[in-house]
């Protein structure tokens, strides 16, 4: 039995092989941003969009039937942002991270994580959890060193920051799950995969 990544993050490939999984990466192409805005109009809730997000990339990754691979493992993943009632994107450049990361400023919000594990085209389990990330009231001269030293890699998250390095200056208050912050529920992931083999347990 294999197991397919779909989804081209590398903070979620990097989790992954760090926890000593063996698996292949099939990035799974779809209009996030499209889907978002039916979603949303639809009235879904953010954990509701991320887990959509989440089984659609699973099942764009899924080998066709019949071919090889096709009885594989496949990790489907989205986080979501969301503040004040507005759902945020990845930003398309480092003016775009700016006014985001203003936006965000003084205020707190939350990251949705969800993962979904399907097999022969059909979800068999799906998880997701929230961190909640209070954001200090930083000085706009602090925010364009932040930006200036970090560069084009707060274009990679959709809050802007990478938790893990500089951008945990950004924050008074963290309230959550480290994985899931990063944008994976690593642990119950884990949990499930032990349950088909996939891990030794």
């Amino acid at each position: 039995m294999s197991l397919i990544l779909a989804s081209a993050s590398t903070a979620r490939a990097a989790m992954l092989r760090q926890a000593g999984l063996d698996f292949s990466i099939v990035p799974a192409r779809v209009d996030e941003t499209e889907i978002k805005r039916g979603l949303q109009a639809e009235g879904a809730s953010v954990r509701e969009a991320a887990e959509a997000l989440a089984e659609l990339k699973a099942l764009r990754g899924t080998p066709p039937a019949g071919g090889l691979g096709d009885d594989s493992f496949v990790i489907g993943a989205d986080q979501m942002l969301a503040c004040d009632g507005r759902w945020y994107d990845k930003p398309a450049d480092l003016a775009e991270a700016r006014a985001q990361l203003l936006s965000l400023r003084g205020k707190t919000h939350e990251l949705v994580s969800a993962v979904v594990l399907m097999r022969n085209g059909s979800a068999i389990w799906r998880h997701a959890e929230t961190a909640k990330l209070t954001m200090r009231d930083f000085s706009d001269g602090f925010l364009d060193a932040y930006l200036a030293q970090a560069g084009d890699a707060v274009l990679q998250s959709v809050g802007c920051y990478q938790l893990e390095g500089l951008g945990v200056q950004l924050f008074s208050r963290i309230q959550g799950d480290f994985f899931t912050i990063l944008g994976l529920p690593l642990l119950p992931l884990l949990d499930m995969l032990r349950n088909h083999q996939l891990v030794r347990t």
